[in-house]
């Protein structure tokens, strides 16, 4: 097999990206927001206006844009709440530890240190098996764990480490806010708006699945043609059997997002799941269902006998 030149690389990645633009043009417009908060964020580092104090600390507000700033505002804001929170309680925590141990003399801070640093990070790491808490926290639980190792065991005095701290943990929060004014303000993807149309686009593939299956069993007038030439909506469907884990996604970032639309607060996303469980059970059901389509004309006339019968039961 000849391997294809790099004019024909060329071209074969041009295809992809635009591929990609026109299957979803949201994607491209997150592109450019990814790189406006980043040239907001250069803008403190090259004209340093007047209350810029932070130094070369400045660095942790690019990579809190890069790392915060994701695609939908329910997952930008999860990620930004759970980097400044778990940046404050840890350093402050670090913090603390640090001023105690410092009362114990030089080898008993050493060992002071040490085993706080096992203890707590082993107890923040245990609890990101929580399911709970790793859907909703887990972000924030690394970040802790992070941020506390390397406040307790730097080796800079007390003052310095407070004042790091307080530069680096004032430098994040202007990195998240700036992720999520940009990830809000400019064309803003509600991962709970995508929920409740997959949800929709999974009943309108099982009720597509009915009707095709009606027509191709039951012989309906005018369309017994179109559905022997067109057959897809024997699979369409079986895209609903494996959508628990991103409608179980969407559900959790979706309760970080603010009121819009008909999406008030509390809205009741546990009863989309709820839905989708549903949806899928009877998708379960229709993919045995589909089988029939695929066995023998003897077997299939006993079925449509039958069902006839059923009928005229009833």
């Amino acid at each position: 097999m000849v391997n294809p030149g790099p004019r024909a690389m060329l071209v074969n990645f041009t295809k992809m990206v635009i591929k990609l633009g026109r299957d979803d043009p949201r994607r491209t417009i997150h592109s450019f927001k990814v790189g406006l908060a980043l040239v907001l964020i250069s803008i403190l580092q090259y004209f340093r206006p007047s209350f810029y104090a932070f130094g070369d600390n400045i660095m942790w507000a690019v990579l809190t844009v890069v790392l915060v700033l994701e695609f939908s505002v329910g997952a930008t804001l999860g990620k930004g709440l759970n980097r400044v929170l778990a940046t404050g309680f840890a350093g402050a925590l670090g913090v603390a530890i640090r001023k105690i141990a410092s009362f114990s003399g030089e080898k008993g801070k050493v060992v002071m240190t040490s085993v706080s640093v096992f203890f707590i990070a082993g107890t923040v790491t245990f609890m990101r098996f929580s399911p709970r808490l790793k859907a909703k926290y887990d972000y924030g639980l690394i970040i802790f764990i992070l941020t506390f190792s390397l406040v307790s065991l730097s080796e800079s005095n007390e003052k310095e480490v407070l004042k790091v701290a307080q530069e680096r943990l004032l430098t994040i929060v202007i990195g998240s806010c700036i992720a999520i004014m940009v990830c809000i303000c400019i064309c803003p993807v509600w991962i709970g708006q995508d929920l409740h149309n997959q949800i929709a686009s999974n009943v309108e593939k099982l009720a597509d699945f009915l009707e095709g299956f009606g027509d191709e069993y039951f012989n309906n007038i005018g369309k017994t043609a179109e559905v022997e030439g067109d057959k897809s909506f024997l699979h369409r469907f079986e895209s609903v059997l494996s959508s628990k884990s991103s409608e179980e996604t969407m559900a959790v970032l979706a309760r970080w997002e603010p009121w819009h639309g008909r999406f008030r607060f509390r809205h009741p996303w546990k009863q989309y799941l709820n839905t989708g469980n549903q949806i899928r059970l009877c998708a379960y059901k229709i993919k045995a269902l589909s089988v029939l389509l695929l066995l023998s004309e003897q077997v299939r006339t006993v079925f449509h006998i039958s069902f006839a019968n059923s009928l005229d039961f009833l």
